[in-house]
């Protein structure tokens, strides 16, 4: 089973973003939940959602406390919350932010640095989307990193999931997330 924590504020699409991946496993016929964990609900308030992914039935239904993957959709959240908790060495790492690890304070995370990126995924959606909503972006990006998901299959959840133009933008800014992502991992490969 692979497990996926997704980090952001209200507003940013983090409970859509853990529903459109786990369309994306559904399409590919396999299990997957998704479900989103809150605190004050409002805008700009920290949000947390779950996604897994299985082959198999998927029988466990608390929040997740070891993923294999953290999405963090807003990067002011390093310093507030431990985004990190229970991630492994190995696990994958997915930041919006234009700054560097050293910029955001990271540097010394012990994770492999193939997988552990950092997306300008506000910019890309501001590009494609012309809104601060990095969610189908960084979608894109997991795609590209883990592999877990292929890009059509998130593609095809997005344009399920919204209207034709919206569907379009979001479209757009998952590929270009995507082909951002997949040319720093070939780099390091």
């Amino acid at each position: 089973m692979f497990q996926v924590r997704i980090h952001g504020r209200g507003g940013q699409g983090v409970v859509t973003a853990a529903e459109l991946l786990a369309q994306a496993a559904f399409a590919e016929k396999r299990f997957a939940q998704a479900f989103p964990s809150f605190g004050s609900e409002r805008t700009g308030a920290p949000v947390v959602a779950f996604c897994r992914i299985s082959d198999a039935h998927i029988r466990v239904r608390e929040p997740i406390m070891a993923p294999d993957a953290v999405i963090i959709q807003d990067s002011t959240l390093l310093k507030q919350i431990d985004v990190f908790a229970g991630l492994s060495g190995d696990g994958y790492a997915l930041i919006n932010s234009t700054r560097s690890f050293e910029e955001l304070c990271i540097a010394e995370v012990s994770l492999q640095r193939s997988r552990f990126i950092t997306v300008p995924a506000t910019a890309i959606a501001m590009e494609h989307l012309g809104r601060p909503v990095p969610n189908a972006v960084l979608l894109g990006a997991f795609a590209a990193l883990t592999k877990v998901v292929s890009l059509h299959s998130v593609t095809d959840a997005i344009n399920e999931k919204f209207k034709p133009k919206i569907a379009a933008s979001n479209c757009a800014a998952a590929i270009a997330a995507y082909e951002y992502v997949f040319e720093i991992v070939a780099a390091h490969a």
